[in-house]
């Protein structure tokens, strides 16, 4: 008896700390409590059994539960604000509900164009076939003469309707037009395009995209002015015409929508640059001879 009693007085004046089993059983029921007011209190949720290794506090907060791990719906939760209630996930950041894609090496009904090259007719080789037109103008240093014809096409990630709302021009630089020679790609007329006609003069100090008539196979097609509706299964390809008479013009498109309370507005240009329009008034122009297979000046 004298043996317990003197066992029991010596554990009464341990320090607070020093009261847990080996099991750490009060260490998870304190990690383990929670409240749904967020106060603190409420019952414990589980003890570590007997023989379970140690569980402190730090160690149970460590392990996050599957939604915490997850967000619940597939993002990360954000930590408790200082004041102890909790917030609310961050919504996933949510891009434009649109896709489009450009095509800036388009020809006027698929084969009047100019390009304005620094080389003698003997090291330019002939016109290419339309599609090959981008390459072509790259390994020649080419840069649009006269006109540049964007291609853009538009359409919704789902059917949910996305509206179109207005569509702008920004000139970025202007300097005096580029030196060379042009060269007209007049081979191979294709069939008309029947898109939505826009023009641009590049040489106005605020340049904007107008719509103007357009033409299907010889029927002519009314300017339709935005605003356009588009979703996934109901697309719009854009024509824009954009155009100089005085200058080496650096500029992009800039196209507002919306959709479902949304708005935005996204840049549209030659991947990652500006597109670029030179004048061509007072250049030599050639045109190419197929029958004696060599570049010719173009009269008129």
């Amino acid at each position: 008896m004298c043996a317990v009693l003197a066992t029991a007085g010596s554990l009464s004046f341990l320090p607070d700390d020093r009261k847990t089993s080996g099991s750490g059983a009060v260490g998870a029921v304190d990690a383990s409590r929670e409240s749904g007011s967020g106060d603190g209190a409420g019952p414990a949720r589980s003890v570590a059994p007997t023989g379970s290794p140690p569980l402190g506090l730090d160690a149970a907060l460590a392990v996050p539960s599957p939604s915490a791990r997850h967000g619940g719906n597939g993002t990360a939760s954000r930590a408790p604000s200082s004041s102890g209630s909790p917030t609310t996930p961050d919504a996933a950041p949510a891009g434009p509900p649109l896709t489009w894609s450009v095509d800036d090496h388009a020809w006027a009904h698929g084969c009047g164009h100019d390009y304005v090259v620094a080389k003698p007719p003997a090291q330019v080789p002939p016109p290419p076939a339309p599609q090959d037109a981008r390459t072509w103008a790259a390994t020649q240093g080419a840069v649009h003469g006269r006109e540049t014809l964007v291609e853009l096409s538009v359409q919704g990630r789902t059917d949910t309707a996305v509206v179109l709302t207005a569509l702008r021009v920004r000139v970025t630089g202007r300097s005096a037009p580029a030196s060379g020679n042009a060269y007209a790609m007049d081979q191979g007329c294709g069939g008309a395009l029947t898109p939505r006609y826009f023009d641009v003069d590049l040489d106005k100090d605020r340049p904007i995209a107008r719509a103007v008539a357009g033409n299907d196979v010889g029927t002519p097609i009314p300017a339709v002015r935005m605003p356009y509706r588009v979703s996934a299964t109901d697309p719009e390809v854009l024509l824009i015409t954009a155009r100089t008479e005085g200058c080496d013009c650096r500029w992009w498109l800039e196209l507002d929508w919306s959709s479902q309370g949304r708005t935005g507005t996204v840049r549209i240009d030659d991947r990652g640059r500006p597109f670029r329009t030179s004048a061509v008034a007072g250049l030599p122009h050639y045109e190419y001879d197929t029958l004696n297979r060599s570049w010719r000046t173009r009269s008129g």
